[in-house]
């Protein structure tokens, strides 16, 4: 690179007594992908936040093109041709789909009419380079999946000349995110400078040019891709080793035999149907398959928040009559939404207040909450599960991502569960905390829970998973063991090319 787009000088914020940023400068060559790598908390998203005019720093100095600009609100920062691509959802859920892509712009237009028959067709050219998304629809009724598209979709319609994705890919399918890399780089072949920030190291390695990483609020270095590795850029990511980002497997010596949940034939008449499958007790389960074939909806079914027409869910023996969530719960079935900021966690609410709200009866006395028995029990799930905070009074919205995830799934374990089902469980959360939440969930298995895990990050699937299954169009397409796992496996399967070998041998 011989021009720099964006430069950052001495930037610095905080929040009252907590630093977010400290003397940080950055910079950003026309024509460039720029990874930007660190745990959660390093300061990442309050940086982008800055570029973005969505916050301002409380000193330093911000230049576009070589020359000095103020960035005083998103608004600014778009005149400026600077977009953000949100990790979090940021959309208006009652509107359609083409009114978000060019909100901005119908927001700015001084026309008295808007042209709606040109707004459906300009949205749905854009929207067809990712995905076949009818815009008519309202955002509302799209899974989340298909809402993140629309949000890339959104940042497409602008005139930018920086454009910054925040985790763009967390709730893509390898599929979906091939398509945004080919995207992106044509976005550079048009010199258009971009921001990357993924705590996936395999889509760092083959789309960036340089990687910067934070730590703690400051800047450690700037490296070219070609001259570093994903284990060195995790070590100055973390400033320590980790061992092994997913731990040892269940052994053959190790299985129980038994069985502690069968799904049988179970269909809602919709989305899925025929669905059958046995969990054993003290396994991981993985279950794949592209977005929108209905894994969600698999486990929504299992726990009552979607209602069947057919089947039926036995847990340790006992055929359960599951009608609602409640239902689950009470049997020991908890469910870890894949929305985790949306359903997973009261955001508002102390962190104490999170994890005994599944069952408030567990810490009642006469009617009311005992705020000793809830203190108690927040801090021995805070000690067991390694939450790092300020108090159990603080709020949930002040943790990092890795530690929101640890609240919410210390929320489903204090009702003593046998079967946890997990939706994308470390979704957006750094390398760190991913290693931390898959051995935690390893010693739940151990400790005799049965576990479901939903990702479509192949290598968690691959990584920590003693068997997957992958479903396609509201089926089971196939079922992989430990030693027939491979990502090409799981995609031949989900893609329709490949054959369930059991399905060959039974016919």
């Amino acid at each position: 690179m011989t021009d720099t787009m964006l430069e950052i000088r001495h930037v610095s914020k905080h929040f009252g007594a907590i630093r977010a940023l400290e003397d940080v400068s950055f910079s950003l060559g026309k024509g460039e992908i720029h990874a930007l790598c660190g745990e959660n908390g390093a300061g990442k998203s309050t940086l982008m936040n800055i570029i973005a005019g969505v916050l301002r720093p409380d000193q330093g100095e911000i230049l576009l093109d070589g020359k000095p600009v103020s960035l005083s609100s998103p608004a600014a920062a778009k005149k400026l041709g600077i977009g953000l691509v949100h990790q979090e959802i940021a959309l208006c859920p009652d509107i359609t789909v083409a009114e978000n892509m060019f909100m901005a712009a119908t927001g700015g237009s001084k026309k008295l009419f808007m042209n709606y028959g040109a707004l459906m067709r300009d949205a749905q050219t854009v929207m067809n380079r990712l995905a076949p998304v009818d815009v008519r629809q309202r955002v509302a009724e799209l899974p989340i999946s298909t809402q993140q598209l629309v949000e890339i979709a959104k940042a497409l319609t602008l005139d930018c000349r920086v454009l910054i994705f925040d985790e763009p890919t967390a709730a893509l399918t390898e599929a979906e995110a091939q398509i945004l890399f080919g995207i992106i780089r044509d976005l550079k072949a048009q010199g258009i400078s971009i921001i990357y920030i993924s705590h996936r190291m395999a889509e760092i390695f083959s789309l960036c040019d340089r990687v910067t990483v934070f730590r703690d609020g400051r800047y450690v270095c700037t490296q070219e891709i070609a001259e570093t590795s994903p284990d060195e850029v995790v070590r100055r990511m973390v400033g320590r080793e980790i061992a092994q980002l997913y731990p040892a497997k269940l052994s053959e010596d190790d299985r129980t035999g038994e069985t502690i949940l069968s799904v049988r034939g179970l269909g809602d008449g919709e989305r899925f149907a025929h669905v059958s499958f046995e969990l054993e007790k003290g396994e991981i389960l993985g279950i794949g398959g592209l977005i929108g074939s209905g894994r969600t909806e698999i486990a929504e079914g299992i726990c009552g928040l979607r209602p069947v027409t057919v089947g039926e869910v036995v847990l340790a023996g006992k055929r359960q009559r599951i009608k609602r969530y409640s239902d689950a719960v009470e049997a020991g079935i908890v469910y870890l939404t894949e929305d985790r900021k949306g359903s997973g966690l009261f955001l508002d609410l102390s962190i104490a207040g999170n994890i005994s709200a599944l069952d408030l009866d567990r810490v009642t006395r006469l009617g009311l909450v005992d705020g000793e028995a809830e203190a108690a029990q927040a801090h021995e799930f805070a000690r067991r599960l390694g939450i790092r905070m300020g108090g159990i009074d603080m709020p949930v919205s002040s943790l990092s991502g890795g530690n929101q995830q640890k609240v919410a799934i210390s929320k489903q374990l204090a009702v003593e569960p046998r079967v946890i089902i997990m939706d994308e469980p470390t979704r957006g959360i750094d390398v760190g905390a991913k290693s931390e939440i898959h051995r935690l969930l390893r010693e739940l298995a151990t400790s005799g829970i049965g576990i479901i895990v939903i990702s479509s990050e192949l290598p968690e699937l691959l990584g920590l998973c003693d068997r997957v299954l992958v479903v396609r169009e509201g089926r089971l397409a196939g079922e992989l063991s430990s030693e027939e796992m491979s990502e090409e496996a799981v995609m031949r399967l989900a893609s329709g090319i490949g054959k369930d070998k059991r399905a060959q041998h039974a016919a």
